[in-house]
């Protein structure tokens, strides 16, 4: 079930699904480890002798946040229970602290007594071997801990700081052992068992209750949990709510992320509010996936676990370098360094990255292996990793013109990936040597590699200018050149007028080549290696367009034709694969690339409009969309779906600016920048 509203602060996230069931809890780090891993922590609420969980059907509910902020906002109303709850759960911006406020409405005819419940089915540090949840007296909370993991729940009725602090009950037990389900189970008649302790594979809930509601009055129940590595500093963050109130942690937050994302004036062009909305939500959400340390999360949306038993909560060099670049156009100069730092630290001595990293900086799992099947080694490298963290480290040079923050990476990233591309080449062709392609299924030497590479070189380039090595900018480029040519000469094929995807050099020399029609056929242009109006690439895209385009109700760009990933069984073979959101918002940023006119750029708006139209009603962008119903198929959210939506948008608004001088009559203030 996708991730509706992710809310986070750099070393805290907590994931709620389309049920407002909260899925996720990773500490200390956006990614890792995850105490939470997919299971579901329920919330319910009692009344007058009747129980109903939020999840359950008979709720009526609307799963958003409130504007320009990480801040939830989801209303629910149940007709027979006659209430109406209106939910804002936050992350404080700058500490641990998972707040919920919970405001109940007796829509009743008569006084009821309300009382909540939160349930957590913690598996800290990832499993549930010696966990221990345990109610504190002196504080009146649950705790729960295993090493250095500890979990404070409390909470208070009422606004007011200091007003009716502490849990009214609790429950901790047994779950996943000899049949039993868990203390939630416990809650369903609106009593806990109020057990002291429980270790093991245990789970806790606990209960405020609120014992005269009036009709038509509105009582609020606030919940916190504090999350910290020991003992006293987790006392110490309840004792800080305790202090100021849980209201005054969530208005700051609020306030906090309203500020972030309208630090600067967002020009929307001539886009309706839709797509403006669509880019700061966007930019919000990849705020979540982003550790402060640096590591760009690919995803984190546990229930892929049951398909291949990972995920996607690891940095990608490649995703977290397309999201650097929307992040340096937006103007978010920080996170974006962070993560050049956490790079320079994984490059190896050889010159490249390998497949991807825990949030940690540690190596992550990978299926590239060190050698072919023939048995000969080989460097388990996706190439395109490499050179893009270099492309995009320029972009963020030729945004904010930070010499210092270059110098230290000039070894460590510049000319040591530099040399590196350089050498990996096949000596007779002049490409570079295979490696794994962007979608991690197949060896060879793929057209996006190639204008990665070609990108990733020019930038060496530029910086040794920069720097004062003339000899080996020489170098960069000439080889930059030699690659453009190869690619002409190996990877263009005039019999179909398009490029091929994937190439490979068999042992005789001879060409083996892969005619797939793939989207990623526009790292060509994209990257710069070749003019979007260059002949060849318009061929090359329009055979993207007319096969990859899916004649069904949902339309939208596939990844490549016969793509297997994440497809269901009743689709036919007609369709050539699940519509992906880069792929589809790939072709809008074509239709920018190549507009001549206003009445060009409007063709970009379908695509765009297509992202929009298929988000979660929150915002959230998936991976996937099924090619018949339109609903969120595989990870959600994708930080590289939410940062090519912010590319195109940025992309968008200066192309419609560029193109409006010519029509207010005014002069060519541009800068031409060697």
């Amino acid at each position: 079930m996708p991730r509706d509203v992710p809310i986070g602060n750099g070393s805290m996230l907590v994931t709620f699904d389309g049920r407002y069931q909260l899925r996720d809890i990773y500490f200390p780090y956006v990614g890792a480890e995850n105490h939470n891993p997919g299971d579901i922590c329920h919330t319910g609420i009692w009344v007058a002798g009747a129980f109903s969980w939020f999840s359950d059907d008979s709720w009526q509910r609307t799963i958003e946040y409130a504007a320009d902020s990480i801040v939830t906002k989801v209303t629910l109303e149940h007709e027979e229970l006659e209430l109406r709850v209106i939910c804002t759960d936050a992350v404080d911006f700058d500490r641990n602290i998972l707040f919920r406020r919970v405001a109940v409405t007796n829509l009743a005819s008569e006084p009821r007594e309300i009382r909540m419940f939160f349930h957590y089915d913690l598996h800290i540090e990832g499993n549930d071997i010696g966990d221990t949840f345990a109610y504190h007296p002196n504080i009146s909370a649950l705790i729960a801990y295993k090493r250095r993991r500890y979990f404070l729940m409390n909470g208070q009725i009422g606004d007011e700081a200091g007003h009716h602090i502490g849990i009214s009950s609790w429950a901790t037990g047994l779950k996943e052992v000899n049949g039993l389900e868990g203390t939630w189970r416990d809650a369903e008649d609106g009593e806990l068992g109020r057990n002291p302790i429980a270790q093991g594979s245990v789970d806790g809930t606990i209960a405020l209750h609120a014992p005269d509601v009036a009709a038509g009055e509105e009582v609020v129940f606030h919940h916190w949990l504090a999350l910290a590595e020991t003992w006293p500093d987790v006392r110490g963050l309840d004792e800080l709510v305790r202090e100021r109130g849980p209201s005054r942690f969530i208005e700051r937050t609020a306030d906090y992320w309203r500020l972030w994302i309208n630090k600067e004036h967002i020009d929307g062009a001539d886009l309706d509010e839709r797509f403006i909305r669509e880019y700061k939500r966007s930019l919000l959400v990849m705020r979540t996936q982003i550790d402060s340390r640096g590591a760009i999360i690919a995803a984190n949306d546990t229930d892929i676990l049951r398909f291949s038993r990972d995920t996607y909560s690891y940095m990608w060099p490649r995703d977290g370098a397309l999201a650097a670049c929307a992040l340096i156009k937006a103007g978010y100069q920080a996170p974006c360094a962070n993560f050049f730092n956490f790079c320079a630290n994984a490059f190896t001595d050889g010159g490249y990255l390998l497949h991807k990293y825990n949030p940690d900086g540690s190596l992550a799992s990978s299926w590239h292996p060190w050698m072919d099947k023939a048995g000969n080694e080989q460097l388990p490298i996706q190439e395109d990793e490499t050179a893009l963290v270099l492309y995009a480290l320029w972009e963020h040079y030729k945004r904010y013109r930070e010499v210092e923050f270059i110098r230290p990476l000039y070894r460590r990233i510049v000319t040591t990936a530099g040399d590196f591309m350089c050498r990996y080449r096949d000596p007779a062709t002049k490409l570079p040597l295979p490696s794994y392609d962007l979608w991690e299924e197949r060896h060879g030497i793929h057209a996006f590699t190639l204008g990665a590479v070609w990108a990733g070189l020019r930038a060496a380039a530029n910086f040794t200018k920069l720097f004062g090595e003339n000899r080996r900018s020489d170098m960069y480029n000439a080889v930059a050149d030699e690659i453009k040519q190869a690619a002409i000469r190996y990877a263009w094929a005039p019999d179909l007028n398009r490029f091929l995807r994937t190439i490979n050099v068999g042992d005789d020399g001879a060409i083996i080549r892969d005619e797939t029609v793939d989207s990623s056929l526009f790292g060509l242009w994209y990257f710069e290696m070749f003019s979007p109006d260059e002949p060849r690439i318009v061929s090359t895209i329009n055979a993207v367009r007319e096969r990859l385009w899916l004649k069904t109700d949902v339309g939208g760009c596939a990844r490549y034709e016969r793509d297997r990933y994440q497809r269901w069984q009743d689709v036919p073979a007609s369709v050539p694969g699940n519509p992906w959101f880069i792929c589809t918002l790939w072709l809008a940023q074509y239709a920018i690339a190549t507009a001549k006119t206003l009445e060009d750029l409007s063709a970009a708006k379908m695509p765009m409009r297509w992202a929009c139209d298929h988000a979660l009603h929150s915002g959230v962008l998936a991976e996937q969309a099924h090619p018949f119903t339109g609903v969120p198929l595989s990870v959600s959210p994708l930080t590289w779906s939410h940062a090519t939506y912010c590319l195109t948008f940025a992309e968008y608004v200066r192309r419609w600016t560029d193109l409006q001088q010519p029509a207010k009559g005014s002069a060519d203030l541009s800068l031409s920048v060697e």
